[in-house]
């Protein structure tokens, strides 16, 4: 690529900007160029606009663990690929392998190398192999590490590199207005060879919270990405990056240094890579979310935490009003950047994002119906010393068992329901493995691990999950026959885009509805969903379908001849009514 001096000189300055807002005491001409020789970027071309947008209606994510399917005596990652090869390769643009590296605790996001892939998984190759077939997305799990990685240990000897990596505060520190998901003590006491320490963890004491105030971090973290690209990876989850900086007598979330670390690591990156992605990983308020995608200068992708919680919420109770809020209040996104909407991921349904949609009383209810079904509910501590759930812990398939008044008969129609509404709004969506398999919940996972997550992530012996599939009677086939079927519509329609145009629509609260309208206007598609147990009737009319245009319904493919007409909706039933 030929040298562009104007380029590199603009890519200079940019970073220098960045530096000085994040580090205003630090040599950042050093940090500039050592940034620079990390990231192999001492010669590079000028960048396309920030504003293209780099995915379709055809992108859709497959969040994985590497070892989700298993095969006696062979390596996980083999198994995986071969398996998404045979059942999934037509019907998924990228794979999310959640994190495949040495860990201690949480299933991965506790890491202990950051460099190497876990070897009981595979190896660097098995994870590049992917990226032949696949765009691939990695964790960045950037803001904490494991206490049994080197430079935890390095810490603890007072030796580098390490002893400088993590943050300590005296043990009285008044840390009062931190806020964060867990109810164990923020500061871990630690045992150094310089006496006794308290560093800071946010999440568990087995993830020991990386100091970003010092630049040598940044660094460290520079080179990780410039292995991750190496081998294949185009899309980055910044994981609970919303908690990156921290500072006492502050709450520690979303501070402006922390905005700050994520438009100069999008910067290096996708100068590295014009393709690659950056997705944030903020399980915070939905306005909180939003500001992750800065002015088209931070993350191309947001998390949609908002939109599990509130469509769990509205087929559980029949009732659309809430969720029709919340999509009315959602900001278009702009290009450049998109939703990642998801409704099941590792972790469970998380709570904080409804914070100011779902009451308390609804956000017990839900806790109180996931328990019926099998499922758990996570807690937080509150300031008050009160115990609130933040997150629901359940296989998305046996939450759809029924309503908040029971079981019932429609857990396979309200499940296709769920993701229906989700395939159609604007955003790339992003489907978990056991959403797929119809993967009931894992008891005997979640008692055996102590660990409520663990219902979730189960781990299917690949010649059972084959069998299951390859028998038509199962539920397992039936979902993932619908699945693909719902897949392969989306992908052929331009008013799919996840940047195409969107409006809610008003019907009944038994009716969930909005408009999809394609970039070029040339493609109009009307969503409309049954989100109740009882049979609903949808007036065309009120519809407002332009008389002089034939109107079908890409679900079943029937034609609308007479916009007067009414159609009768099954139980979560829906329709997808287009003019093309």
């Amino acid at each position: 690529m030929k040298m562009d001096d104007e380029c590199h000189e603009l890519l200079k300055k940019r970073i220098l900007d960045h530096l000085q807002l994040i580090y205003p005491y630090t040599d950042n001409h050093y940090l500039l160029s050592e940034l620079l020789r990390i990231m192999r970027l001492q010669q590079i071309a000028c960048l396309t606009d920030a504003h293209v947008n780099l995915w379709d209606q055809s992108d859709t994510v497959l969040i994985t663990y590497g070892d989700s399917v298993q095969k006696a005596d062979e390596m996980p990652l083999k198994t995986l690929k071969r398996f998404m090869d045979n059942y999934l390769q037509d019907h998924v643009s990228t794979v999310h392998i959640l994190p495949f590296y040495p860990y201690s605790s949480d299933d991965g996001f506790s890491v202990i190398n950051y460099v190497e892939v876990n070897q009981s998984l595979g190896n660097w190759q098995d994870i590049k192999a992917f990226s032949g077939n696949y765009k691939l997305m990695a964790d960045l799990v950037i803001n904490h590490c494991s206490s049994r990685s080197l430079w935890f240990d390095n810490f603890k000897q007072r030796r580098h590199p390490g002893m400088d990596y993590f943050i300590e505060m005296p043990a009285d520190t008044d840390l009062s207005l931190v806020v964060r998901p867990r109810t164990s003590p923020l500061l871990r006491e630690t045992e150094t060879l310089d006496g006794t320490r308290y560093v800071w963890c946010t999440f568990s004491h087995d993830q020991i919270d990386l100091n970003f105030a010092n630049p040598q971090v940044l660094l460290e973290f520079a080179g990780i990405i410039r292995t991750y690209l190496d081998n294949g990876i185009s899309l980055f989850r910044l994981d609970a990056v919303a908690f990156l900086w921290k500072e006492a007598g502050t709450s520690s979330i979303n501070l402006p240094q922390t905005h700050e670390i994520i438009r100069l690591l999008r910067l290096l990156i996708e100068h590295a890579n014009p393709q690659a992605v950056v997705i944030t990983e903020t399980n915070i308020p939905n306005r909180e979310n939003l500001s992750y995608f800065g002015n088209a200068n931070e993350a191309h992708w947001i998390y949609n935490f908002s939109l599990p919680p509130l469509v769990l919420y509205t087929l559980y109770s029949g009732r659309s009003h809430l969720l029709k809020q919340w999509l009315m209040s959602m900001p278009p996104a702009q290009n450049g950047t998109t939703y990642f909407n998801f409704l099941a991921s590792h972790d469970g349904i998380g709570m904080r994002p409804a914070e100011g949609l779902l009451s308390d009383e609804v956000v017990q209810q839900m806790a109180d119906t996931v328990r019926a079904f099998g499922g758990e509910a996570s807690m937080r501590s509150m300031a008050d010393g009160t115990y609130k759930p933040y997150e629901l812990n359940i296989s998305l398939f046996d939450a759809m068992k029924g309503t908040f008044a029971g079981e019932d008969n429609y857990q396979i129609a309200r499940f296709l329901c769920a993701h229906a509404i989700m395939l159609a709004l604007e955003g790339v969506p992003g489907i978990y493995i056991h959403s797929f398999l119809a993967t009931p919940n894992d008891q005997a996972k979640r008692e055996a691990s102590g660990h409520n997550r663990a219902i979730n992530r189960h781990n299917w012996d690949e010649q059972d999950i084959c069998a299951l599939l390859d028998n038509e009677l199962s539920l397992n086939s039936q979902v993932l026959k619908q699945m693909k079927k719902l897949l392969n519509i989306r992908s052929r329609q331009k008013a799919f885009h996840p940047n195409a145009t969107q409006f809610t629509m008003h019907f009944s609260e038994s009716l969930f509805a909005f408009w999809r309208q394609s970039q070029d206007r040339s493609q109009s598609i009307f969503c409309i969903y049954n989100i109740t147990n009882q049979p609903q009737q949808l007036a065309l009319q009120d519809v407002n379908l332009v008389d002089t245009q034939l109107w079908h319904d890409l679900h079943n493919k029937y034609v609308f001849n007479d916009p007067r007409e009414s159609i009768l909706l099954e139980p979560y039933d829906y329709v997808w009514i287009s003019n093309v």
